[in-house]
C-alpha cells in the first residue's frame, strides 16, 4: 500500500483534498472557527503521513501540482473588485491610505514584537513578510536573507488565523463598514482572509482582493528598509 500511494503522482493531489473535503464537512456540521478546512488539511496530511511513514518528499512530488493553480486563483479575485470598481473610484484616498495603514501597522508589529523577543536579523526578516500571499512573500524572505521555509509556515498561519477570527474582532471593535473591512482582512491575512471577506459580502471580497496586490507591492518597496532596524 505504502510504495503503491509514494508511487501514485497524484497521490498528494488526492490526499490534501481529501482532507480539506473533511474539514469542509466539519465546518458545515459544527461551525466552529478551529474546524478551518485549511487547517484540517494540514494536520489531517501530516498526521497520514506519519501513521503511514511516507516521506514528505513523495507527498511534494504530487501535491506541487496543487501550487500551480495558486496564481490563476489570486488573478480570479480581480472579478470582484472589477463589479465593485465604483467604489474604487469613488473613494480613491481613503481606499489607499487604509491600505498604506495596514501595511504599516504589519510591519511595525513585526518589528516591535522581535525587538520585545530578542530575535536576531534572520528571525526578524522571516518575519516581516507574514501578512502577504505566499509568492510575493517568498522572495523578499529570500533576498533578505531569511528561511524560506518558515517564512511559508508563517503566512499560512497568519491567513488561518485571520480566516477563523477576522470576523469576530470585527466585530469586537465595531468595525461596520464594508470597504474597512474587507482591507483589514486583505492587509492581514491575504487571500485565506479574503476567502473569509467573501463570504461577509460582496465589497468587503472585492477590497480585500485589491488590498492583496496592493500590500505585496508596498511590503517589497518597504521591507528592505525595516530589514534595516535590526
Amino acid at each position: 500500500m505504502k510504495v503503491f500511494l509514494e508511487d501514485s503522482v497524484f497521490f498528494g493531489v488526492f490526499i490534501s483534498i481529501f482532507f480539506y473535503e473533511i474539514g469542509v464537512l466539519l465546518k458545515r456540521k459544527l461551525k466552529l472557527a478551529v474546524c478551518n478546512p485549511l487547517l484540517v488539511a494540514i494536520v489531517g496530511v501530516i498526521l497520514f503521513l506519519l501513521a503511514t511513514d511516507i516521506s514528505y518528499e513523495s507527498y511534494e512530488a504530487g501535491s506541487k501540482y496543487i501550487s500551480y493553480f495558486l496564481t490563476p486563483a489570486t488573478v480570479c479575485l480581480a472579478i470582484p473588485l472589477y463589479e465593485q470598481v465604483g467604489l474604487l473610484k469613488k473613494y480613491p484616498g481613503a481606499i489607499a491610505a487604509g491600505i498604506v495603514s495596514g501595511v504599516l501597522t504589519s510591519l511595525l508589529c513585526v518589528f516591535v514584537l522581535s525587538v520585545l523577543s530578542g530575535l536576531g536579523h534572520g528571525e526578524y526578516v522571516t518575519l516581516l513578510p507574514k501578512s502577504i500571499t505566499t509568492a510575493i512573500g517568498m522572495g523578499i524572505s529570500e533576498e533578505l536573507g531569511g528561511s524560506v521555509t518558515i517564512t511559508v509556515a508563517v503566512i499560512i498561519i497568519t491567513g488561518i488565523i485571520g480566516n477563523m477570527f477576522a470576523e469576530t474582532i470585527c466585530r469586537i471593535f465595531r468595525i461596520e463598514e464594508p470597504m474597512a473591512v474587507g482591507i483589514a482582512i486583505g492587509a492581514s491575512a491575504h487571500a485565506l482572509g479574503t476567502a473569509k471577506a467573501i463570504e461577509i459580502g460582496e465589497v468587503e471580497g472585492a477590497m480585500s482582493g485589491l488590498t492583496i496586490a496592493a500590500a505585496g507591492l508596498l511590503t517589497v518597496i518597504l521591507a528592505p528598509f525595516f530589514a534595516t532596524f535590526i
